[in-house]
């Protein structure tokens, strides 16, 4: 029982850093992505203009509901498989 408690708490750890390496990067992709957008190469001033903080607050939008979108996309297409793949499992077991 405690094998089986300790296996779970690895997978969920290996989880909990799949996950954090993702998001780290989604938001590197994203800060780069944004920034080559929205921020000329020379700087003129130390602060953002008010047109690059605007750019950026659009981007980083977008750039998000992006991958909202994509990965419900693929949660969705990640079922339909799952309910595939048991419907042949339930047929061939029919056999």
């Amino acid at each position: 029982m405690a094998s089986a408690q300790s296996m779970e708490t690895a997978r969920l750890q290996m989880v909990q850093e799949l996950e954090i390496e993702m998001m780290a990067d989604l938001y590197n992709r994203m800060t780069a992505a944004c920034h080559k957008k929205c921020i000329p190469p020379k700087y003129k001033e130390a602060e953002l203009g008010k047109g690059e903080s605007v750019c950026l607050d659009r981007c980083v939008a977008k750039y998000l509901d992006v991958h909202e979108r994509v990965g419900k996309k693929l949660t969705q297409i990640s079922m339909q498989d799952d309910e595939l793949t048991k419907r042949m499992q339930t047929d061939q077991g029919a056999k």
